[in-house]
């Protein structure tokens, strides 16, 4: 009974100092809104209960291991899901672990991962609009990253999605208030199928300093996400973005310009502002894009929104959106919501 008690009672202090040098987490953040949506050139309205007004729903493991030295090992596996069906995947087809599927290491010199991860055009994007990363109601969201598909021929500006497969990203160090990262896809196709030399490359950076913050990416993509396959032969697409925010306390502003082009489609150019400021226990949000192709054709859309903080971890939403395409029907979008992380 001794020597069992004891082994028992050595095997706990072992599992306490594994536990204490490694972690993981179960954690999420789900979202859901109804209302009733009406984008540019739409023949009609839809109410709805949808998922993912002000965030995409997700759910997933986060992990890492104190390797000793400052040296870490950390792995991520997310999936977005729709809340309104319980279907996953932000769309039919999207891969399961579409948000995050990447192993890597960390330490002094910043971080190197392998897998799917975030795309270069991503943080710079949700970060620098008050609406955050809403592909809902975020006028320079939806411009970046939603296409329509009602007879507008409305097209995403951004190349490839937000996130990338079978990518190598690097990470600095914060030098002062700066970071930056690195990012390279691989087509992961042998030389007979004639793609195995596409790929897709960019960086960002990211400054923050007090009230003050700025950012930049770049992008040049020949294969398309998260299901890859590689772009048309003569077909490279091209994007970057600057933007800048600055907290006056009473308000937070927000400004990005930028373009996008490839060898078959018109560039796009898109400019964005927005306002984010402190009321009672929430968040006045407005924001406006307007995005004006060669073709002589533009996109307008403008939201208005009011965010209450019933909690850290939760808060309730309403919005207004109004979406213009040139010589196409206006449409009128609201919706009232309630976002929880875990």
């Amino acid at each position: 009974m001794k020597k069992s008690l004891m082994s028992i009672l050595a095997l706990a202090a072992l599992a306490g100092g594994a536990h204490a040098q490694s972690t993981v987490q179960v954690m999420g953040l789900l979202d859901s809104y109804a209302g009733s949506i009406r984008m540019a050139g739409d023949g009609g309205r839809t109410s709805k209960v949808g998922s993912g007004g002000m965030t995409t729903s997700w759910i997933g493991f986060k992990g890492s291991e104190d390797l000793g030295g400052g040296l870490r090992a950390n792995f991520a596996l997310t999936s977005f899901m729709q809340v309104n069906s319980g279907v996953p995947g932000r769309f039919t087809g999207d891969t399961f672990f579409s948000r995050d599927a990447n192993l890597g290491l960390s330490g002094d010199f910043g971080a190197v991962s392998l897998g799917r991860d975030k795309a270069p055009n991503f943080l710079p994007t949700i970060i620098f609009n008050p609406f955050g990363d809403s592909f809902t109601f975020s006028p320079l969201v939806l411009h970046a990253n939603v296409g329509l598909f009602n007879g507008t021929g409305w097209t995403a500006t951004t190349p490839s999605d937000t996130g990338w497969s079978n990518q190598i990203v690097y990470s600095t160090p914060k030098f002062g208030g700066l970071s930056g990262n690195v990012h390279y896809q691989f087509s992961n196709q042998d030389s007979t199928t004639g793609n195995s030399g596409k790929k897709n490359v960019g960086l960002n950076a990211l400054y923050f300093n007090g009230p003050l913050a700025l950012t930049a990416f770049y992008e040049r993509d020949q294969l398309n996400n998260p299901v890859v396959t590689a772009f048309a032969s003569n077909n490279t697409k091209k994007d970057w973005m600057l933007g800048s925010s600055y907290d006056f306390t009473v308000a937070k502003a927000f400004l990005t310009y930028g373009q996008a082009a490839n060898n078959l489609t018109p560039k796009a150019k898109t400019t964005s502002v927005g306002l984010s400021a402190p009321v009672g226990a929430g968040k006045v949000l407005a924001a406006y894009a307007n995005t004006s192709l060669d073709s002589g054709v533009s996109r307008k859309t403008a939201s208005l929104g009011y965010d209450y903080f019933l909690s850290k971890r939760t808060d309730v939403y309403a919005v207004f959106m109004n979406d213009k395409i040139t010589a196409k029907s206006t449409g009128n979008s609201f919706g009232v919501g309630i976002r929880h992380s875990f």
